[in-house]
């Protein structure tokens, strides 16, 4: 089983990778950069709670959690009413600038759960769901979508008879999704020397991309 727990950010895009794509669990590992077992974990529990794709996308956190883990959040929901941590988020985030803050919204939550948790493990509850969250992809890139190309700082030719130094300029290609790399040098960034450089980089690669994006080229 899966030895810690994902962001459901990246729940999300395993199963609309399965669902969506067509790929195989060690594409998705790949492309989420998650062990594979992983990926069979959370398809396991996925088919076994009946969560599919675009369903998934509509669940809160919270909803996905419980459908995912329900024996974990049968025992947690005997003692008293979770925090609905993906609201206290949205709300904090669209209220900021009124000052919003998380006192207000537990008393709102006692409320409504009068059996509630109190203003401390209130907040612990939710800065442990905020600390969950996936911060690394603040643009979301998807399996076999788009490659980046661009030139980066070339690395130089020594001429072993004259002791030269031949500038050449360094071609990268870069898969969004899973930061998978090519490169190679080129004396220049000439049409001839720009089509060879792509050429080479779908052979290393064995595929295309649905889209190329260029940087300033």
């Amino acid at each position: 089983m899966a030895s810690r727990r994902l962001p459901v950010r990246k729940i999300k895009e395993i199963l609309r990778l399965v669902h969506i794509c067509s790929l195989s669990n060690r594409e998705i590992a790949q492309s989420c950069d998650v062990a594979c077992s992983t990926v069979s974990d959370y398809l396991i529990r996925a088919k076994a709670a009946g969560v599919n794709w675009p369903d998934a996308a509509d669940l809160t956190e919270t909803e996905l959690e419980e459908r995912l883990f329900p024996n974990e959040h049968l025992a947690s929901s005997v003692q008293r009413p979770p925090p609905d941590c993906d609201y206290i988020y949205d709300q904090l985030r669209r209220y900021r600038n009124v000052n919003l803050t998380l006192t207000q919204l537990w008393l709102e939550y006692k409320e409504k759960h009068s059996d509630g948790y109190q203003y401390t493990q209130f907040c612990a509850y939710y800065h442990r769901w905020r600390g969950r969250l996936d911060y690394c992809m603040r643009q979301e890139h998807r399996a076999g979508e788009k490659t980046f190309i661009d030139y980066s700082d070339g690395l130089a030719i020594v001429n072993h008879l004259t002791g030269e130094l031949i500038p050449t300029q360094l071609f990268v290609a870069v898969w969004g999704a899973s930061n998978y790399t090519y490169a190679d040098a080129t004396l220049s960034q000439t049409l001839p020397d720009w089509i060879g450089s792509h050429v080479r980089a779908f052979q290393y690669f064995g595929c295309l991309a649905r889209m190329l994006v260029p940087d300033n080229l």
